[in-house]
């Protein structure tokens, strides 16, 4: 039985008080006879495989969210295997074709988590994250080759002699010269590709210098010469591998927010044919079709109501924190949740053509432009590599005349000078600071994804704030439960706990708080479109809109109550503040930064919020686009906006801004298009992150200057034949070093 209705919100057509229950049972056609033995060996050789579903799970969030949605699915009749990938979120199953995304939607649901079905041919490879361990296996093995090398140069450096000391260097070379080719691949690829696209990389002079040094070593030792430079080798290819896990670390969490939007595209669609229900995917859908939309289903096409009455969420879309009733001749979005009642669609658009995937695009545009923002360590290879080789060469060319020859002396001076200018430091200026800040934002609730998140947030003048789930949490609360009598109160406590819709269940748990006992209600029933009624006391009593209750709409979210005495009671309701939110925006205005809101949600809505907030600008209504826009035109005229925000609706306006955060509540695709997600429910540490990012700013512009007044010292040094390439090597390191401490003060 399907017990449901809508609630009034204060508009004409907004709200609803909508169970989503629905479906039903069909005989299954191998059923109605049975086969012979001829036919199920056919059919058993043309049974499909094991099909890989992918579903979303924002609420998972540790070790034992695993294992619970993991048994969840596995013990699915049918399902092989179930894997949660915690870091993005996503449960990767296994399982026959008889098992659906809906199954596997239910069975998550069972368990306490949201899950949503995600198009496996829509997502990108795990290519990041094997970069991300190949980089981590190759810095283990330069750290384990450069301790026991930098053990057996003690031996020589404490004074061993003749063939003592030829025999440290040979077992020397036996553990770096296959470490520096193993573990300077990443180095050498690159050089590579800029050689053969004729240009000169970072990692060319790196390349070099990594070759030149084990070619000396290779020649001293031969040579039973006094120096060998395995060592600074080892060390040169260890820290060069330690900035760049460094850099990979701070990028690699930031995935592509349009590839998650494109992958929340419904994938299949329940088609109307002949009159007969038939699966298909998106792409052999068109415009014209019907398509039918179960409730709890998200609308895998943009279309027009023919048939049915519901009402649909679209709090991910557009930011209408409450449920709107739709019925035929409205059109519905791709996205949007149907709660109430099956919906029958004629489909407008579908596939690319939707808006969805429109939004998608809005998305992809934002980031490519946001992709032309690069820092120092990016834009130095155009002026470095080429200065840096026209030292080395000069030096090389300098000390071979001025000795009269000595290839020897020369290339080893040319090699400390390629060493000493190894980029280590300015590498790490960077990586270093931006790991310690996210450390301790981490610990204040706050989690960096992006590199260069902390340098554009301390450049920060405007912070835009969305209402829906940002400032608020997206549930409404009753204000005036004390102004109703008790027997009022109770008949409205047993019309709403027989919803799911979010007024109803709003008002069942301040009812079920406050120690209100339902009253017993007979006769209950759905009146699509309007609300809920019964009998109680032999009277017909109902919850739901203010025309259906009889009432005056008041310009509050409402729902109204109707017992037969008296004129109708409204219940109103306010959306709750998120914890801290009050001290976040008086904190950000406290620095002098110019905060606003825009949402979509209704100009009510907002302008109560903005007022409890002490908000003064503020803009209602707002549709995705117009969002981005209004990012848009801030930085038009020279602002940097800091844009806060959760849904669907705004991940275009976060990939666009200057820098963005989403809270941990939000949907997969708005915090991937975010730069820091918060990790917590308060919003108190946005105004710490702010502060603490001046810091990282200040410390980062102080790496660099260490790292140039490095080379400005040392690299005459090298020049003059000051310094071999084990000092140069051990110089190098003493660098990173003092940029890595000076890192670390942030902590």
């Amino acid at each position: 039985m399907s017990i449901a209705g809508p609630l009034e919100t204060g508009g004409a057509d907004e709200g609803g008080l909508g169970s989503a229950f629905g479906g039903g049972l069909s005989a299954c056609p191998a059923c109605v006879a049975a086969p012979s033995a001829e036919r199920i060996a056919a059919q058993a050789a043309r049974a499909p495989k094991d099909a890989r579903l992918i579903l979303s799970l924002p609420q998972a969030h540790c070790a034992a969210c695993i294992s619970t949605v993991e048994h969840a699915m596995t013990d699915l009749p049918g399902v092989t295997s179930a894997r949660v990938n915690l870091t993005l979120k996503r449960v990767s199953v296994e399982a026959g074709p008889e098992v659906s995304a809906a199954d596997l939607i239910r069975a998550a649901a069972a368990v306490g988590y949201e899950a949503h079905e995600l198009d496996p041919g829509l997502l990108s490879s795990t290519e990041t994250d094997r970069q991300g361990r190949d980089l981590l296996m190759r810095l283990g093995v330069a750290f384990f080759s450069m301790m026991n090398v930098m053990l057996l140069s003690v031996a020589v450096w404490s004074g061993a002699e003749g063939v003592t000391r030829d025999l440290f260097h040979w077992i020397s070379g036996a553990i770096a010269l296959p470490t520096v080719f193993f573990s300077g691949q990443p180095f050498f690829r690159s050089a590579w590709r800029s050689l053969k696209a004729r240009r000169l990389g970072m990692d060319v002079p790196i390349s070099l210098a990594l070759i030149l040094a084990s070619s000396i070593s290779v020649f001293e030792t031969w040579n039973s010469g006094h120096h060998a430079y395995f060592d600074a080798a080892v060390m040169l290819t260890f820290f060069l591998l330690l900035g760049r896990y460094l850099d990979h670390r701070t990028r690699a969490v930031a995935r592509s927010a349009a590839e998650e939007l494109a992958a929340l595209e419904v994938p299949r669609a329940i088609v109307l044919r002949d009159g007969a229900e038939v699966t298909l995917s998106i792409a052999e859908v068109v415009a014209g079709d019907l398509v039918r939309v179960r409730p709890g289903g998200r609308m895998p096409v943009d279309g027009v109501v023919v048939e049915g009455e519901s009402e649909i969420d679209r709090s991910l879309l557009t930011g209408e924190s409450l449920p709107v009733h739709t019925g035929p001749g409205q059109a519905v979005s791709a996205g949007e949740v149907n709660l109430t009642g099956p919906l029958t669609l004629r489909v407008t658009a579908a596939g690319k053509d939707s808006s969805l995937h429109r939004m998608a695009d809005l998305v992809a545009v934002a980031e490519s432009a946001r992709t032309k923002y690069t820092t120092l360590p990016e834009r130095a290879p155009s002026c470095y590599s080429p200065l840096v080789h026209l030292l080395s060469f000069s030096a090389f060319g300098f000390w071979m005349w001025k000795t009269g020859g000595d290839l020897r002396f020369a290339v080893n001076i040319s090699a400390a000078v390629l060493i000493i200018t190894c980029p280590c430091a300015l590498g790490l200026a960077v990586p270093a600071v931006v790991t310690s800040a996210s450390g301790r934002l981490f610990r204040k609730g706050l989690l960096i994804k992006d590199g260069t998140a902390l340098e554009r947030l301390a450049e920060v003048d405007t912070v835009v704030f969305d209402k829906t789930g940002t400032l608020t949490m997206g549930t409404p609360e009753p204000t005036n439960l004390a102004e109703h009598p008790l027997p009022a109160l109770e008949v409205a406590a047993a019309l709403a706990a027989a919803s799911s819709h979010p007024l109803a269940v709003s008002l069942t748990e301040a009812a079920r708080k406050a120690g209100i006992r339902p009253a017993r209600i007979e006769e209950l029933r759905e009146v699509p479109g309007y609300g809920i009624e019964g009998r109680w006391k032999g009277q017909r009593v109902r919850l739901g809109r203010a025309d259906w209750c009889g009432g005056e709409t008041l310009d509050v979210t409402a729902s109204y109550l109707c017992t037969g005495e008296g004129r109708p009671r409204a219940f109103t309701f306010a959306d709750r503040l998120r914890p801290g939110a009050a001290e976040a925006v008086s904190g950000l205005r406290a620095q002098g930064l110019r905060v606003r809101l825009i949402s979509g949600d209704t100009e009510g809505a907002v302008r109560d919020l903005a007022g409890r907030l002490g908000i003064d600008d503020w803009q209602s209504g707002a549709l995705p686009a117009e969002k981005a826009a209004l990012v848009a035109d801030l930085a038009a005229q020279g602002h940097r906006a800091l844009m806060v925000g959760d849904g669907l609706n705004d991940t275009a306006a976060l990939a666009a801004a200057h820098v963005s955060v989403s809270p941990a509540s939000a949907l997969d695709a708005a915090r991937t298009a975010s730069d820091i997600v918060l990790l917590g429910q308060t919003l108190a540490p946005i105004a710490d992150a702010l502060r603490i990012s001046r810091q990282a700013s200040r410390r980062i512009r102080e790496n660099f200057g260490i790292s140039a007044l490095y080379n400005v010292v040392a690299v005459p040094l090298a020049l003059i034949g000051l310094a071999t390439p084990l000092a140069a090597a051990l110089a190098m390191s003493l660098s990173s070093i003092t940029v890595s401490l000076n890192a670390l003060r942030l902590k």
